[in-house]
């Protein structure tokens, strides 16, 4: 099977495949972050900034270290060092260059530690046998992925507060429904790239 053209990869990874909206991973950061559009931003970059890296040290850690020396059975266990490492990362330039954004985003930050979207992505580039950089471009695809859904999310959230919602569907249920059907909007874009 030949891998699919960059090009593809992209387009699949943030339209058709949505990390978020597709495969339903990352969901608690989506629910809890998405109330502004501010923090949602900032949570894009931050999950952008560590699913691009992750993406990149655990494809290399991969095919450099865990296949040739027959430990690939490691993977979930050094994916998820490596992960935490790099979200470690991100809390301490946050709170040293951006200490607002830092408390905006809250426990939902160190959260991307946890965040099954990361996780997914490094293990699906790992099964898909991507090359290194193949993987580092799909990681950076599916933040991308992740931001745009988060954003999309976030806007209509505060649209919505602005609305009148019957009472017995405000709160975590008006979001559900809501990301359901931006779920269901995104399922146009599957004929678009395999």
């Amino acid at each position: 099977m030949n891998d699919p053209s960059y090009f593809s990869l992209i387009v699949s990874a943030i339209l058709v495949n949505n990390v978020v909206l597709s495969r339903f991973l990352g969901i608690c950061p989506l629910l809890g972050v998405s109330k502004q559009v501010g923090t949602a931003k900032g949570m894009f970059g931050a999950v952008l900034f560590v699913m691009t890296l992750a993406s990149f040290v655990t494809s290399l850690i991969y095919k450099l270290v865990l296949v040739p020396m027959d430990l690939a059975y490691l993977r979930t266990i050094v994916f998820i060092v490596v992960i935490a490492s790099l979200v470690q990362l991100v809390e301490v330039l946050l709170q040293r260059f951006a200490p607002a954004l830092n408390k905006a985003l809250g426990i939902y930050l160190p959260l991307i530690t946890t965040n099954c979207a990361v996780l997914g992505v490094a293990v699906d580039a790992a099964l898909k046998n991507y090359s290194v950089v193949r993987a580092t471009v799909y990681g950076t695809a599916s933040a991308i992925a992740f931001g745009v859904a988060l954003i999309l999310f976030a806007s209509i959230r505060e649209r919505l507060a602005l609305a009148r919602v019957p009472q017995c569907l405000q709160g975590t249920a008006i979001a559900l429904i809501t990301v359901g059907v931006l779920a269901m909007a995104f399922m146009g874009f599957s004929g678009l790239a395999g």
